[in-house]
């Protein structure tokens, strides 16, 4: 009974690492045809639902626009409210930022997930594509606004890139 057991347990870890191994080649094969694969890679295996059993091109996709998500909503509830009160002179420019992200969270990112779980992924892929102005148009307005050292140029530059890598994943659905 110990060897049938020692074996149904190697059968059962080979079958885990198997799995881990195809899910990793679906990351690796994915993020190669992404203009940033190091973010594409860290991102995706950052998030357990693309290492899940099951886990597709399709999953991927999901896990960036939440990625957007998650970044655009750190922007709007945390980073702009520490700013307008460490710098109130930059109020302008900030409440348009938080108005060009308000957008991400409200229009540009439910556009992508509602148009994946539809199956019409070029509106999933329009919507990564606003996603990536909005946070252009924030870098543009502290500009405009006279400041000069942006404070949001991390985020934001973080923002386009994801949103850039889930517009080329979300491309390959098409």
């Amino acid at each position: 009974m110990a060897v049938e057991s020692l074996i149904s347990l190697v059968t059962f870890i080979s079958t885990i690492l198997l799995l881990k191994n195809d899910q990793n080649a679906l990351i690796t094969t994915t993020c190669k045809n992404t203009p940033n694969y190091p973010l594409c890679v860290s991102t995706l295996q950052s998030d357990p639902r693309s290492s899940a059993a099951g886990a597709d091109v399709e999953t991927l996709c999901h896990v960036m626009v939440s990625a957007v998500r998650s970044r655009a909503d750190e922007v709007t509830r945390v980073t702009i409210p520490e700013l307008r009160v460490a710098q109130p002179r930059w109020g302008g420019p900030l409440s348009q930022c938080y108005f060009f992200y308000d957008a991400v969270l409200r229009a540009d990112v439910p556009q992508a997930e509602a148009a994946l779980k539809s199956g019409v992924p070029k509106f999933a892929a329009a919507g990564m594509s606003d996603a990536a102005k909005e946070a252009e148009n924030c870098e543009a307005a502290l500009r405009d606004g006279g400041i000069t050292d942006s404070p949001l140029r991390g985020i934001n530059q973080n923002v386009v890139e994801l949103s850039v890598v889930a517009n080329s994943i979300i491309k390959t659905l098409l």
